[in-house]
């Protein structure tokens, strides 16, 4: 019987502990009632627009939206629950098939329960688009982990055929 690396349960732990971080972090902005739910978007507008000002883009400061931010907003944090469920995925399995088929489950059922939780909550409504969007964050961070994973396999192979020679 093989012994599992410490390493290995070092990444499960810390993968496991930032995907369950990520998805609290998720239904926990569900919960929010409208206003706060609001304001908190206010304030992240404000931000980029002095961000794009300061980079020297006005034009850009002037068209965001709240609308814009709360989108992008979506996108993002669904976007790092896909990378995250793709890596955490990874060092349990090697097998291909499942860094694909899981993580695509998982996002799609973490954006239906969002979208369920928001209506619940006061001043807040539930959008379809806003799963596809969450959807489209999640395949988006799982994309961008499996290039993650080819890479680090192919920066491996490469490095262990140097050491061959």
């Amino acid at each position: 019987m093989q012994k599992t690396s410490p390493w290995l349960i070092a990444a499960r732990v810390i993968f496991t502990f930032a995907l369950i971080a990520c998805i609290v972090f998720i239904f926990s902005n569900s919960m929010q009632i409208g206003e706060v739910s609001e304001t908190a978007s206010g304030r992240v507008l404000l931000l980029m627009k002095k961000v794009f000002t300061r980079l020297g883009m006005p034009g850009a400061a002037n068209h965001l939206t709240d609308h814009i931010v709360r989108k992008l907003a979506h996108f993002c944090e669904y976007a790092l629950e896909g990378f995250l469920l793709t890596l955490c995925l990874r060092v349990y399995t090697r097998h291909f098939f499942v860094h694909i088929s899981w993580p695509i489950l998982g996002g799609l059922l973490t954006a239906l329960t969002d979208e369920t939780i928001q209506m619940f909550s006061d001043g807040r409504s539930s959008q379809l688009t806003d799963v596809w969007l969450d959807f489209s964050g999640g395949m988006a961070g799982i994309l961008v982990g499996l290039f993650c994973l080819v890479l680090c396999r192919m920066c491996w192979l490469l490095y262990k055929h140097r050491n061959e020679d």
